[in-house]
């Protein structure tokens, strides 16, 4: 008995396995899965290491072959010399293109990296999201960066679609951390509370934490920083974020909470731009807490065929040559004219024009979010699907 249980403790199959042909290669393909799991790049890595170093090492023993053990290198003569030059400039070549070769491996393998992080932050929006036509488009302000300072997200719930969008303080990947923190944070209140007061307060906790754990690692000294929050003479105490959030019900009810973000603008099917809810916002999230009392603003009914244009700062804040600012609102209703009008349709016209008005590249993150009402409230969450009129 105990032979029997030191052997299968070491993997090894008992005589029953034996007796059955279909249990003993069982039992070795689970003998044989770890093991092949483990030693699956064993054979690769050296191959690469070698390949690595071989290339230079070859074009170096070449190089120092000819001039050592060639007699034509030993020659001063015009030809002997153009050879020679030749041969080096073989060598040189060879050893650049190795290089160039390793580097653009290396940055394929950022490259893919990077579009991993931008999926699992900005997840992708399928087309429709119940009965709503969504299109979005983000585009930080770093060059070779897949993601910013910028935040949104849209996901059905009990209560109806509940919208995020949001704009922390900078930009680029700096700012990739707390994007992270606050997205994190929403994508679990939207369906644990009822009310939309409650989902802003477990964002603002967040995004406490997130900054007293920044602040803890830039000064991880015992003392360092109050316990209550980061040093108000640290730069992390300067950090915000402005926050949008949306509730839209089955009926079209719009509901919003709004810290300090642009107001989106109501699009209706006669042409007409104006701006949903107003007023004055609740400050940023992050330097104030937030009052007691948060009650939802009221918006109206987003009808079938009316849409909703979301967007950040850095939309209305870019730049022409000559200094002038993006006219947001007449952008929108010159797009809003054109026939027969879509999500992705008027994302595209907008964020053209906005290309073309900045020079290429706004010189902070800007994100566009469109969001229609096309007449169908019946679905849930679906993959991508063709795009209908919403205008």
């Amino acid at each position: 008995m105990n032979r029997l249980g030191a052997g299968a403790s070491r993997g090894v199959p008992s005589r029953t396995h034996r007796s059955c042909p279909l249990a003993a290669a069982r039992a070795r393909l689970r003998l044989r899965g770890p093991l092949a799991r483990r030693t699956r790049g064993v054979g690769r890595r050296p191959a690469r290491v070698a390949l690595a170093l071989g290339l230079p090492t070859a074009w170096g023993t070449t190089a120092l072959t000819y001039k050592l053990a060639c007699p034509l290198a030993q020659q001063n003569g015009l030809g002997a010399r153009i050879v020679t030059g030749a041969v080096f400039f073989a060598v040189g070549t060879g050893l650049m293109l190795h290089v160039r070769w390793a580097m653009l491996k290396e940055l394929r393998q950022v490259r893919k990296a990077a579009g991993a992080v931008q999926r699992a932050l900005l997840r992708p929006l399928p087309a429709r999201i119940d009965g709503l036509a969504t299109a979005a488009v983000q585009l930080p302000a770093d060059r070779g960066a897949a993601v910013g300072g910028d935040l949104y997200e849209v996901i059905a719930t009990d209560q109806g679609v509940r919208v995020v969008m949001g704009d922390v303080r900078g930009h680029g990947l700096a700012a990739v951390g707390t994007v992270a923190a606050v997205l994190g944070c929403f994508r679990e209140a939207v369906h644990d509370e009822d009310e939309l007061a409650w989902v802003l307060r477990r964002l603002d906790r967040a995004l406490a934490r997130h900054l007293r754990e920044r602040a803890r690692a830039e000064r991880p000294a015992p003392g360092a920083f109050p316990p209550d929050g980061p040093d108000p003479d640290s730069p992390v105490a300067e950090e915000f974020v402005t926050v949008l959030l949306l509730e839209i019900r089955r009926d079209g009810e719009v509901l919003a909470l709004n810290c300090g973000h642009p107001w989106p603008h109501r699009l209706s099917a006669d042409g007409g731009v104006r701006l949903l809810g107003g007023g004055e916002p609740l400050p940023p999230l992050g330097p104030f807490p937030l009052p007691a009392e948060l009650p939802a603003v009221d918006c109206g009914r987003l009808l079938p065929g009316e849409a909703l244009f979301l967007h950040t700062d850095g939309v209305e804040d870019a730049r022409d040559a000559h200094g002038r600012f993006f006219a947001l609102p007449a952008v929108l209703a010159e797009a809003v004219r054109v026939r027969p009008l879509t999500a992705r349709s008027l994302l595209h016209a907008v964020f053209t024009r906005l290309l073309r008005h900045a020079g290429g590249r706004p010189s902070d993150d800007v994100t566009l979010l469109v969001l229609g009402n096309d007449g169908c409230r019946a679905g849930r969450p679906s993959g991508p699907a063709v795009a209908r009129p919403v205008i």
